[in-house]
């Protein structure tokens, strides 16, 4: 019987290898949907930096080591006019926060998530490149690129959409890097490119996202305030530590 279904497999696929080869194709995207996405937003904000002149220098996926921490940096554009950090974002639904918050809210139907603040994120590369460099801060332009068309309501002048990020670079006239050039080879000189460096900073990675979602079980879904355990006359419970502004009970 087993080998009368693996014939008939296989005369199907003779049969049809196009309709088999995208069924494939879909089980492998729900498999790798986040890597597949986050790949397609970096390309997309690749292939528009190369709208720049030559006066901007371009690099993309960089990895720095700075003690012994590792640093992944989308895109990076060193120019007269300062050294532009990009850090590449998809996002669905609709995006609320700014500079400040720890976390962003993200709208997707009816379903409300909290996304660690990217700008942070940002911020930390520049602290890395900054030490390599011995450079100050006023030398970096942090920018948020958002390459999706998620409804972006973030106050902040650090975020972009990707139709409006040429145009934001281009903003920037006043020229602080004389030897923006001599900058530019300093900084591929720092770049990682062993895959087993970069294979080992993925893992690390997969460890503090883990560890963050467990951090995330006992967050306050409606305000992203920590849950504590409270008491009352029907027993133990675990409330929002906002009470009373939020007055949200997890059940168990």
């Amino acid at each position: 019987m087993e080998e009368f279904v693996s014939f008939l497999i296989f005369e199907l696929f003779l049969k049809n290898p196009l309709f088999w080869l995208l069924i494939i194709l879909g089980i492998m995207s729900l498999f790798f949907y986040k890597k597949i996405v986050g790949a397609a937003g970096e390309f997309w904000v690749k292939r528009e930096l190369k709208k720049l002149s030559k006066e901007y220098l371009i690099i993309n996926d960089y990895m720095i080591r700075i003690g012994n921490k590792t640093y992944q940096i989308d895109h990076i554009v060193v120019s007269l006019y300062g050294i532009f950090v990009i850090e590449t974002k998809q996002y669905n639904g609709y995006l609320t926060g700014n500079d400040y918050d720890k976390t962003w809210i993200q709208y997707s139907g009816k379903k409300k998530y909290y996304v660690n603040n990217p700008i942070h994120q940002n911020y930390g590369h520049i602290q890395a490149l900054k030490k390599a460099l011995e450079l100050s801060d006023n030398n970096f332009i942090s920018i948020v690129c958002i390459s999706s068309r998620a409804k972006v309501k973030v106050k902040s002048n650090k975020v972009v959409l990707i139709g409006n990020l040429i145009t934001n670079i281009k903003s920037y006239h006043e020229k602080i890097l004389l030897n923006y050039e001599e900058i530019y080879n300093k900084i591929i000189s720092f770049n990682i490119t062993s895959r087993q460096e970069r294979r080992e900073h993925v893992k690390n990675i997969k460890k503090y996202v883990k560890q963050k979602h467990i951090d995330n079980i006992n967050k306050c879904p409606k305000c992203g305030s920590h849950l504590v355990e409270r008491e009352s006359k029907y027993g133990k419970f675990l409330g929002c530590s906002n009470y009373p502004r939020c007055k949200y009970i997890k059940n168990n």
